[in-house]
């Protein structure tokens, strides 16, 4: 059986699973739809949470990014993790003890204010589509490679299937697709890894296999250096950038991924506050089996794929065109090329393709005494990587049949958590929230189908011509939830005296000033062929755009104390009402009985 039928098989399988678990679990109600009726079990909750949480950003793009990048973009693994542990410990359990249905709505009721309910809506609609923006970017590079059709045709295609059991199913038909999804991702991610883990090391564990041996006797890091050292490239376990913006990447990721709205509805469905805490337990224990993956997944890559163009170490003799032709081993370069994702030219017509940094002073004494003429590897977008790795390393054609299904499960599982939020945020917090209150049940869950429809037509549309690879754009969409929700959730669960006006002044500096900087560090104009997938030179210090978040959100606080500082303290049940979900009731009056 051909390749291409094994990926429909796979494909469309688990395709037809999702969709018909969506038709099962339909949504009847708003309660249905906005919190799944609130009687999911934590762990189902946890592997749905999970799933939602880990994107086409974690499962197809991250690896890539540390693949091509090493030590300094672990930074995306410590901000996703230690941002969701924020999540659970300082918001999940006391939103869910609030018992509200959406973010804004918490929002709103704690700063007592239309107003600030209004402002969270306009941010969390920002970074929800920003965010599913990442989400398209990756189905159009599953569905454009598995499908043999170019990236804007895979990305259409992804459109419908979205629509198709994100629309109907609501967040209960979401959940129980989320838990399948899972299941898929988790497989499609650790199979493959532990064969290239076995191929390279002998050591079936792949978190350990990356500091096994490899057949060589040398170390698998160790080797990886050299090798990427020689070619010019920096040693990929040395840090080579910006410490500064290092950690302040790290921490704007944090800080966004705890104010993300689509991930923080989750702790909704669950019946008690209890299981709130019990479901982000079992989410992170399900997140950590493909994070512990990731990064032996980007440097085994990263080794493959410098070999399969410099298949005899660095002694000037790359890969003939020819051989990409004609040998089997070569016949994902050319399936991948179909999509526009990969690309390479034979500048100085020798007959091979020349792959080395051509920036570095060495590579070019070296690349002048031997008549090459750059870098013959012309496009190699990094969203390619953990889906071109089985095909790098000649695996089972099932094994890559099952990585396509994963990686399209990892993308539509979030944007249709994210889908859910957008639809949520504009039916409940906007139309039956400020404008019609009197809307039906019947005419409110409409409303929420034909805004998840509006949303996806957008995010299609600009996933055609994204800002960056997915990982880069989701970063930004964190940016904007740690400048804009994030202060205000904190703020709201633990700050008595903080007021509307302050919480409302807040998120409008927070958000209004990174978007700002992001428009004017990334070019992000929204204009095809106008967008760079690289920053322009910093504009404050060396802060990019993707780092910014951090100085929002730290905006966002400073205006919210200082406006409510100065301006009247909230009323006294709202003070009351901020008490009563922090702390657990009956405590008072324990310990005024000591």
């Amino acid at each position: 059986m051909d390749q291409f039928t094994l990926n429909l098989i796979f494909v469309g399988a688990s395709f037809a699973l999702y969709i018909g678990i969506a038709v099962w679990a339909r949504a009847g109600s708003t309660s249905e739809f906005y919190a799944a009726g609130r009687g999911i079990h934590p762990v189902t909750n946890g592997m749905a949470t999970a799933a939602d949480w880990m994107s086409a950003a974690s499962f197809i793009s991250m690896a890539g990014l540390i693949a091509f990048t090493g030590y300094d973009n672990s930074t995306y693994l410590m901000g996703w993790t230690g941002g969701y542990v924020l999540l659970a410990l300082l918001l999940a359990p006391y939103l869910r003890k609030f018992g509200k249905f959406t973010v804004p709505e918490f929002i709103g009721d704690r700063f007592y204010s239309p107003t600030a309910r209004l402002v969270a809506v306009v941010s969390l609609l920002v970074a929800s589509i920003t965010y599913v923006i990442g989400q398209m970017t990756g189905v159009g590079v599953a569905f454009g490679r598995f499908l043999e059709v170019d990236n804007t045709t895979g990305l259409l295609i992804g459109a419908v299937v979205v629509f198709a059991y994100a629309v109907f199913g609501g967040m209960k038909g979401v959940t129980y697709t989320q838990v399948a999804q899972y299941c898929v991702l988790i497989s499609a991610y650790t199979i493959p890894a532990i064969f290239i883990s076995l191929q390279l090391t002998g050591n079936p564990v792949p978190a350990l296999g990356l500091f096994s041996d490899t057949a060589s006797g040398v170390p698998l890091l160790e080797k990886l250096n050299q090798i990427v050292t020689d070619l010019g490239f920096n040693a990929y376990t040395e840090h080579h950038g910006d410490t500064f913006n290092m950690a302040l990447f790290t921490l704007s990721l944090m800080i966004g991924t705890a104010g993300l709205p689509h991930v923080i509805m989750r702790f909704f469905t669950v019946p008690k506050v209890s299981d709130a805490r019990w479901s982000a337990g079992w989410a992170l224990v399900f997140i950590a089996l493909l994070y512990l993956t990731a990064p032996a997944v980007g440097a085994m890559a990263r080794l493959n794929i410098t070999e399969q163009f410099w298949p005899n170490g660095t002694d000037g003799e790359a890969v003939a065109v020819e051989t990409i032709a004609e040998d089997p081993e070569y016949d994902w370069m050319a399936t991948w090329q179909q999509t526009g994702l990969l690309g390479w030219e034979d500048k100085n017509n020798d007959g091979r393709i020349q792959y080395y940094n051509d920036n570095a002073p060495a590579m070019q004494e070296r690349a002048a005494a031997a008549g090459w003429e750059g870098n013959e590897l012309t496009n190699f977008n990094n969203d390619i990587l953990v889906l071109a790795n089985p095909e790098i390393a000649n695996l089972p054609g099932w094994v890559i049949g099952l990585v396509a299904a994963g990686g399209l499960a990892a993308a539509l599982s979030t944007a249709a958590g994210l889908l859910l939020a957008i639809s949520s945020a504009v039916s409940h917090d906007l139309v039956k929230g400020r404008i019609a209150p009197s809307i039906s049940e019947k005419g409110e869950l409409l409303t929420a189908r034909i805004a998840m429809a509006a949303a996806i037509a957008v995010a299609t549309y600009l996933g055609i011509n994204p800002p960056g690879f997915a990982a880069q754009t989701v970063a930004l969409a964190f940016g904007l939830a740690a400048a804009s929700i994030f202060p205000a959730l904190m703020m709201g669960i633990f700050s008595k005296r903080v007021n509307n006006t302050g919480a409302v002044a807040g998120m409008l500096v927070g958000l209004i000033v990174t978007v700002i900087y992001i428009f004017l560090h990334k070019g992000w104009f929204f204009i095809p062929g106008t967008n760079s997938f690289d920053d322009a030179d910093p504009l404050l210090f060396t802060i990019k755009s993707t780092s910014f978040g951090a100085v929002g959100a730290a905006l966002n606080f400073a205006t919210a104390i200082l406006v409510s500082r100065s301006t009247q303290e909230p009323p006294q049940e709202i003070q009351d009402l901020v008490e009563s979900v922090r702390i657990p009731r009956g405590s008072a009056a324990a310990t005024a009985a000591h």
